[in-house]
């Protein structure tokens, strides 16, 4: 595991168990885009929280871009709603192949808090049933827990090279 839960040694973890990640982030860096499809925000501020120093993921070549046409992975926080059901198809139609979408956050994943309401299309997998879809569950997830599902999407393209 590249990635502990365990708050206070992440660094450690990721330092000395990341010999792997170094490697990789020379080789090929990952470009991650983030859409907000209608989240409370908490997600996004947790996904912010993963780029400070604290976390610093830019080391490993682990980078928010953007523009979709560059992205390797998108990054959804919230339910899909009525208005972004286009928006969403459309971004996904943009991110060149091969790529994966990163569903952070229960909203994300179920519709969460928002799950009765009028307005929602529903989670990610009913919008994009084609998409390889991986789920970081939390209401709002770690920054840890973050920093994992981009990795896992990241061992998972690195089959494709």
């Amino acid at each position: 595991m590249v990635c502990s839960y365990n708050r206070n040694n992440i660094h450690f973890v990721i330092l000395n168990g990341g010999d792997k990640m170094i490697s990789k982030s020379f080789k090929r860096a990952l470009w991650v885009f983030h859409v907000n499809s209608g989240s409370c925000n908490g997600c996004d501020i947790e996904i912010i929280a993963a780029l400070t120093p604290r976390y610093d993921v830019e080391r490993f070549g682990i980078k928010l871009v953007a523009s979709p046409r560059h992205a390797d992975v998108i990054a959804f926080t919230g339910p899909v709603t009525n208005d972004m059901v286009d928006k969403v198809k459309r971004i996904y139609e943009q991110t060149p192949d091969p790529k994966v979408i990163l569903v952070v956050g229960s909203c994300g994943i179920s519709g969460g808090v928002f799950h009765e309401s009028y307005h929602l299309a529903g989670p990610i997998e009913k919008i994009l049933p084609q998409a390889k879809c991986f789920y970081v569950p939390g209401c709002p997830p770690r920054p840890e827990a973050i920093i994992y599902g981009v990795v896992k999407a990241w061992e998972y393209l690195e089959g494709f090279e």
